[in-house]
């Protein structure tokens, strides 16, 4: 049987969890996206999907206390914090998938892979391990869709949060795996 094609999904690559200066900033985004990068160039620019999270969300529901716990993120859209990292853009030939909700998992998403949804492998990469991450690939595992979660292309808050969220991932097979980026290219 022919192996389908795999997406890549990379998550929320911004400056606001790239950027040392930043309250989010993850620890190991610098390593982590020299592997991002890898993988798109093996996957290609028309099977690559980017996200962004942005904080337009009700302020009414309980987005309106993350916000209050974490002010300075409490920023229009538009704010550089929210912009992609240099390089980001060019590693798709799509539209980034823009949404207000740590997972990324949903009509948008759906959309844009098409029939692939729940058919294809889909990679997974990006940041934070212990939040966009796991949020997406929960919700994706729940609908049926069959993930590789690259664990070392992937950017936690720090190291205890990060393995924790893996061993979370790795718990719901066969629908999630966990492999390395050396693993995934070398599989291509």
């Amino acid at each position: 049987m022919e192996t389908e094609p795999q997406h890549l999904l990379i998550i929320d690559p911004q400056r606001i969890f790239a950027d040392p200066g930043s309250d989010w900033a993850s620890p190991f985004w610098d390593g982590t996206w020299e592997r991002i990068r890898e993988l798109a160039a093996a996957v290609g620019p028309e099977r690559t999907l980017v996200s962004r999270w942005l904080p337009t969300a009700d302020r009414e529901t309980s987005w309106g206390e993350y916000f209050r716990a974490w002010p300075f993120a409490d920023v229009p859209a538009t704010d550089p914090l929210y912009d992609l990292v240099d390089g980001a853009a060019g590693l798709t030939a799509h539209p980034t998938v823009d949404e207000p909700t740590f997972g990324k998992w949903g009509p948008q998403l759906r959309a844009r892979l098409g029939e692939d949804a729940t058919t294809a492998p889909l990679l997974i990469a990006g940041v934070s391990t212990d939040c966009c991450v796991i949020a997406t690939v929960l919700a994706a595992a729940d609908a049926g869709a069959h993930l590789t979660v690259v664990t070392d292309a992937c950017a936690a808050s720090d190291t205890a949060n990060g393995e924790a969220a893996l061993h979370t991932m790795g718990l719901f097979g066969p629908q999630v795996t966990l492999a390395s980026t050396v693993e995934v290219l070398a599989a291509e």
